[in-house]
């Protein structure tokens, strides 16, 4: 067992020897048991070990960063050696920092140790049940796996951060078949802290399936009209990441193309929509407990009842715009279930779609949207007509979440996220 503390303490001497005068490091073991099933059969069962030592330095108000892999000191040596040189060869900048000191902890989360027996169950059961439920899906990849790291991580302002988590994760790739027909591929994941319930139980993992076995007959979308789309939890997210990174981000703060740059609390979405980040939800496994830039995380919202309360900004950003750094450095989002069920929010729609997955370019920078509506439904007159070919949608980003017309009382929580479904009016929707 490597004396992680040890490595961080020699990098530390290291660093200040080389003339650093501000750095932090992070010494992180891995190791990872996987089952890949490729087929419907198992094709692999292995144990991986990784270890890598990550080293961010300030000589003279320059950054410079170096990795490595290995332990052994001349690896240290040499890596604190190539962070100080790239400092050196850098451009100076005042906002490069570290965070001050924060109070020194060691977290403990999820499943540090696996149970493989257990897993294999598990993983045996989920294939058995796939194909008893869903006979018509071809799961083209299923990797199982438990993934136990040990982290350092210490700065040169004295903090001092320890973790040891570990958690179980469920990534599927797969299609539906029957006859000559088939489905697009579909991928959908879920982590956990536990084996306690069956895997198809968990996240969207079931109803992903059987709405891919629905989509082998399809209808057209006639003609172009503006309505409702229905996000499911899983493309929400996709739109939300989008939203975020064109608004409130590092790089649109900076370059000051973000056109919520002058938003900070006003109201830039409807008042029934709190988006929060928060590692320390208990639905989320393993969630961050320190930022990227050594600062103890903390829960927060990005937007309450509609009003934009933060941006999503790294300490260098914070100090370049004037704005407040993020409380966390994660992408933990959690929007809480509405008053509407699901199949209520289905009922009131009088033409639109259910979007599964989309598929399309990056965002404009004002927000603009256009791509294919992929393992999506009809919806006429508050019912599901079917599953539907190749369909674009156009919209903007930001009139999106302006246009909100239910959440659903149901949520997916998938260990990463817990989000919704979501309905929103005035999209472009084009078929044939």
């Amino acid at each position: 067992m490597t004396d992680m503390n040890n490595i961080a303490e020699k990098t530390k001497a290291l660093l200040i020897n080389a003339g650093a005068q501000k750095a932090q490091y992070t010494v992180t073991e891995k190791e990872t048991h996987e089952f890949n099933v490729d087929g419907g059969e198992f094709s692999l069962f292995r144990t991986l070990f990784d270890r890598s030592l990550s080293i961010t330095a300030y000589k003279d108000q320059k950054k410079g960063s170096s990795f490595t892999n290995q332990f052994d000191d001349a690896a240290v040596e040499n890596a604190v050696r190539d962070c100080i040189k790239s400092a050196e060869s850098g451009v100076a900048d005042e906002a490069f920092d570290i965070a001050p000191v924060q109070e020194s902890e060691i977290f403990r989360q999820g499943a540090y140790e696996p149970d493989i027996e257990l897993l294999f169950g598990r993983t045996r059961e989920l294939m058995e049940d796939i194909r008893n439920r869903h006979p018509k899906i071809l799961m083209e990849q299923m990797i199982v796996r438990h993934d136990k790291v040990h982290t350092v991580y210490r700065n040169t302002n004295g903090t001092e951060f320890e973790t040891y988590e570990g958690a179980y994760s469920v990534s599927l790739m797969f299609s539906a078949h029957e006859g000559e027909t088939t489905t697009s591929f579909f991928g959908s994941g879920v982590s956990t802290a536990a084996l306690d319930r069956p895997f198809i139980e968990l996240g969207s993992l079931e109803k992903d399936l059987s709405d891919t076995e629905s989509q082998l007959t399809t209808i057209p979308v006639e003609g172009k009209f503006e309505g409702v789309i229905v996000l499911t939890p899983g493309s929400l997210g996709e739109f939300l990441s989008s939203a975020i990174s064109n608004f409130a981000s590092d790089g649109v703060i900076l370059e000051k193309t973000s056109i919520w740059l002058d938003k900070l609390d006003t109201q830039v979405a409807d008042s029934r929509l709190t988006i929060s980040i928060c590692p320390q939800d208990s639905r989320i496994v393993c969630g961050e407990r320190y930022t990227h830039d050594g600062f103890r995380s903390e829960d927060y919202d990005l937007i309450k009842d509609g009003v934009l309360k933060s941006f999503l900004l790294s300490l260098y950003v914070a100090n370049k715009s004037g704005f407040a750094p993020a409380k966390n450095s994660s992408f933990s989002v959690v929007i809480e279930g509405g008053d509407t069920p699901y199949e209520d929010m289905i009922k009131n729609i009088k033409k639109g779609l259910i979007i599964g997955r989309f598929s399309g370019g990056q965002p404009g920078t004002n927000g603009d949207f256009s791509g294919v509506a992929k393992n999506s439904f009809l919806v006429e007159d508050g019912r599901i007509k079917g599953a539907v070919s190749e369909t674009m949608i156009n919209g903007n980003l930001a009139d999106l979440l302006n246009n909100l017309v239910a959440i659903s009382k149901e949520t997916v929580a998938d260990g990463n996220t817990v989000l919704p479904y979501m309905a929103f009016d005035k999209v472009v929707i084009s078929g044939k």
